[in-house]
């Protein structure tokens, strides 16, 4: 019953994974030694406690890199050499681990990120995944994150955290977060910072026109706005408007005053089949009028697209693109502008070439780590053929790179390209495809088989794995693995070790508190030996699983279900079945 000690951590409640981790126990009694528990392990690692100055003590506990099993509910208690009593539980301090959960939701503020202090403010975590609850975060807070269950609406699960009234002490850098009741503590990635300010807090700048508030019509003006030094942004408000006329950051050494680029991306994909269509889409999180598209080659065109707002509040510019064949250089830019100032053009956007696929010869894709790759795990992709191709192109789908290269002749008639993606990250996964193409022609091959990346290891529950009638049975008899998980996986993946083909998947069912899913083999052959693995997975990323269950051996032997009975029975230490 002493005094409790206080836990805290200079890193803040939030962390990422593989940031260094620190948690301090102090007191204003002078204890000589602290112990730290977390909750649900075992472990009570205990420091001597220091003394910076009298009358208080503390001790350092480093836990290292963090993983996901450091996040979680911790405690320390403080205690004296002469006893062997500890002091009461400090308040509980709760570690939270963000992108352990593979999406990123979205953060938006309503009625606007500039309020007038007394107004009400909502602040709306949304995402389109299956999420049960919702964290939001102040940049700097010592409290732990509020906590919201979700709702369904609208296609989207949500939160809306509400503050009623806002004064000055609301000010700042808001993130949010999405979580699974069955791991709390395990976050998805953050969303996008969003800065709320409110009114009121700093001195009012100072705004001039230049060459005056009176111009002759038709001509140019600049609208100046200066502030006090360390402001990072400025809002310009036009009366009428009902949302901020103009938004600027503020200014850097070396700006030169244009507007920030947009981006350039192909929908559905920049390959297209030979004669198909694409929609070129020019998107910014400026409040742009609209999008100049640029094509380049020849015959140089240009397009003017008016802008529109998407669903997350995006202003983006779209042109339907028919027939493109391979005849023609299809490189395109994009810039963006204001209706007051057309003239004014954004800086260009990345270039965007389209891939013009065909009908020759399709390549293969394939990789020698296999199907299933753990993260951090170096990633090469090969895309071969048995025509002389003299390049190669890789598409991942819903991603708009295409990176080529060079083919090489292992010899002759035999055409390939290494394709190394490095470190394996949760970005890595998914569906891929390859290109061949001649250098005298700018049309591409028919596109390979497709290729599943599956990234294990990134949902953080383990499944479990299990075999009936047992590990070894008679070829032809009939054999059932069960996949479990006591956490909420909506599918299942069964992979075989050394396997090239990719894993099967099934749906989940739930039945006796788990969720499962049964892979039969009906019958099995000398063809089914070998070593099994099970892994979890969420329908909204199919292609990040969990960590993979211990490994289950299957052998098939050839002789009949009553020779090995037999066998079994009459020498059940030395056996002379053999399996193949």
């Amino acid at each position: 019953v002493s005094a409790k000690p206080s836990l805290l951590t200079p890193q803040g409640p939030v962390v990422a994974s593989g940031q260094s981790l620190t948690l301090q126990c102090r007191s204003d009694v002078g204890y000589d030694r602290f112990a730290l528990s977390q909750e649900g392990r075992q472990a009570l690692p205990q420091r001597p406690g220091q003394q910076p100055q009298a009358g208080l003590s503390q001790a350092d506990f480093p836990l290292g890199p963090v993983t996901n099993t450091l996040a979680g509910r911790y405690r320390c208690y403080g205690g004296h050499n002469l006893s062997s009593e500890w002091s009461a539980p400090s308040d509980p301090l709760d570690i939270l681990v963000a992108g352990r959960f593979p999406d990123t939701p979205s953060l938006s503020v309503q009625p606007g990120p500039v309020v007038a202090s007394g107004e009400n403010v909502t602040l709306l975590c949304q995402s389109r995944n299956t999420r049960e609850t919702f964290l939001l975060s102040k940049e700097g807070a010592a409290r732990p994150p509020p906590r919201l269950r979700s709702k369904y609406q609208g296609g989207h699960f949500q939160a809306e955290f509400s503050m009623s009234p806002v004064t000055s002490a609301h000010n700042g850098t808001y993130r949010c977060y999405s979580s699974l009741s069955s791991h709390p503590y395990l976050l998805s990635h953050a969303s996008a910072p969003l800065e709320l300010t409110v009114s009121g807090t700093l001195p009012k700048p100072t705004i001039w026109a230049e060459p005056g508030s009176v111009i002759p019509w038709g001509s140019p003006v600049t609208i100046w706005c200066q502030g006090t030094l360390g402001v990072r942004e400025f809002y310009l408000n036009k009366e009428g408007s009902s949302a901020p006329w103009y938004r600027q950051p503020s200014p850097e050494p070396g700006d030169k005053g244009a507007h920030r680029k947009p981006t350039l991306s192909a929908l559905p994909s920049p390959v297209v089949t030979s004669g198909g269509n694409v929609t070129l889409q020019c998107g910014s999180w400026q409040r742009l009028d609209g999008f100049i598209l640029t094509k380049e080659g020849e015959p140089k065109s240009s397009w003017t697209l008016d802008a529109q707002r998407d669903p997350h509040g995006r202003t983006q510019g779209l042109l339907p693109v028919g027939h493109v064949t391979p005849s023609h250089r299809w490189m395109f830019r994009c810039h963006g502008f204001y209706r007051d100032t057309p003239q004014v053009w954004s800086a260009p956007s990345d270039p965007l070439k389209l891939l013009v696929s065909g009908v020759s010869a399709k390549p293969s894709l394939l990789t020698p780590q296999g199907p299933v790759v753990a993260s951090g795990q170096s990633l090469t992709l090969q895309c071969r053929s048995d025509v002389g191709y003299d390049r190669f192109a890789l598409s991942q789908e819903g991603r708009q790179a295409l990176p080529q290269r060079p083919g090489q002749q292992p010899q002759a008639g035999l055409s390939q390209a290494d394709f190394p993606l490095g470190p394996v990250t949760n970005t890595l996964a998914g569906r891929y495809r390859c290109y061949g193409g001649h250098n005298l022609s700018s049309e591409w091959s028919a596109p390979s088989d497709p290729l599943d990346i599956l990234v294990a290891g990134w949902l953080p529950d383990t499944a479990s794995l299990s075999m009936q009638p047992g590990p070894v049975v008679a070829s032809g008899e009939n054999v059932t693995l069960l996949c479990q998980s006591g956490s909420t996986k909506e599918t299942f993946l069964l992979s075989k070790e050394g396997a090239a083909r990719p894993p099967l998947r099934l749906r989940s069912k739930y039945r006796g508190g788990h969720f499962q899913a049964e892979f039969s083999m009906n019958p099995v052959t000398s063809a089914h030996n070998g070593t099994y693995r099970c892994y979890s997975s969420l329908s909204s990323h199919p292609y990040l699983l969990s960590h993979a269950s211990a490994p289950l051996e299957l052998a098939v032997s050839e002789l009949s279900l009553i020779q090995l009975e037999h066998s079994s029975v009459m020498t059940p230490i030395h056996t002379d079945v053999s399996f193949t």
